[in-house]
C-alpha cells in the first residue's frame, strides 16, 4: 500500500486512516507524513497493524517542527533499512528498507514524498533523478524494487515518471482504480498523486487485489466514500477517506511470491 493517509491539522495519523489500515490490512505500506496524532510512531504502528509489524522511520533528528517524515511498515521481516538524502527539500527524504519477503528473492522499498504545486514540476524530476543514482548502486539487479507513495504528479506523463521508467515501471497502460474505475487518487479525484511503482521482475508477479466480492485486476485506489460494501473492510466508515485534510486516497497492488 502506498499511503499518505494522515489527516486532522498536523498533518498526523488519526482515527480515519487508522481505521484505513486496519480494513485493508496491507502487508507493506509505503507511508508518508508518519506521525501519530495520539502517542508515539510505536503505538501506531501496533494499534495501525498489529503488534508483530516492523517499521522504519526517516531520521527527523529530534525536529519536532518537521511532521512530514516518511516510513515503511512491514509484516515480513525488515532486514536493512536507510535514507537517501533528498537535496531538493528541507523537510524529508527518501527512506528505503530491504525485506525478507517468502522465496529467495529480496524486496526494496522506497517511500517517497515529492515536491507537491504545480510549479514544482523540475523539482519533482530533480528527486527522480536523484533517487536513480542512488538506488542504481544500492539496489543488486536480480532482487525486487519498488518505489511508492507520494509522488504529487498531476499527470502521468510528467518528466520525473519518465525519468523513474528507467528502473520501475511508470508508464502503464494499467493502473489502479477505484470501484467507479476511477485512477486518480488527490482528495478531489482528479490528479494522479500516488501511486506504487515495481520493476519489471515484480511486475510479473502482480495478482488481482480481491477483496471480499470485489475484484480489481490491476490494484485498487481506495475511497471509502465509493467502496462497497463497507462490511468487506471493517471497521472503516463512508466518511474516512473524505476526513478534513485527509488530501490523498490510499493505493494497493497485490503480488504473489
Amino acid at each position: 500500500m502506498a499511503a499518505n493517509t494522515s489527516s486532522g491539522n498536523q498533518q498526523a495519523y488519526e482515527n480515519p486512516g487508522i481505521r484505513i489500515f486496519q480494513g485493508l490490512k496491507p502487508d507493506i505500506v509505503l507511508i508518508q507524513e508518519f506521525s501519530y496524532e495520539q502517542g508515539t510512531i510505536e503505538q501506531l504502528v501496533e494499534d495501525a497493524f498489529g503488534p508483530d509489524a516492523f517499521f522504519y522511520r526517516e531520521d527527523t533528528q529530534g525536529d519536532t517542527s518537521n511532521p512530514l517524515p516518511n516510513g515503511i511498515v512491514s509484516l515480513y521481516p525488515i532486514v536493512d533499512t536507510g535514507e537517501i538524502e533528498d537535496n531538493n527539500i528541507s523537510n524529508r527524504d527518501f527512506p528505503w528498507a530491504k525485506i525478507d519477503i517468502p522465496g529467495d528473492t529480496d524486496l526494496w522499498v522506497v517511500s517517497v514524498h515529492f515536491k507537491a504545486s504545480n510549479d514544482s514540476k523540475s523539482r519533482r524530476n530533480a528527486q527522480a533523478n536523484s533517487l536513480i543514482d542512488e538506488l542504481k548502486d544500492l539496489v543488486p539487479p536480480e532482487d525486487y524494487l519498488i518505489i511508492g507513495g507520494d509522488f504529487n504528479t498531476s499527470n502521468r506523463s510528467e518528466q520525473a515518471l519518465k525519468s523513474l521508467n528507467t528502473l520501475v515501471n511508470t508508464s502503464g497502460p494499467n493502473y489502479p482504480v477505484d470501484r467507479s474505475g476511477d485512477p486518480d487518487t488527490n482528495s478531489s479525484r482528479k490528479k494522479p498523486y500516488d501511486a506504487i511503482y515495481t520493476d519489471v521482475d515484480l511486475e510479473e508477479q502482480e495478482v488481482p487485489v480481491v477483496i471480499g466480492s470485489n475484484t480489481f485486476p490491476n490494484g485498487l485506489v481506495f475511497d471509502s466514500r465509493v467502496y462497497s460494501p463497507l462490511s468487506e473492510v471493517t471497521p472503516i466508515r463512508k466518511e474516512d477517506s473524505g476526513a478534513p485534510n485527509m488530501q490523498h486516497m490510499a493505493v494497493v497492488r497485490d503480488f504473489d511470491f
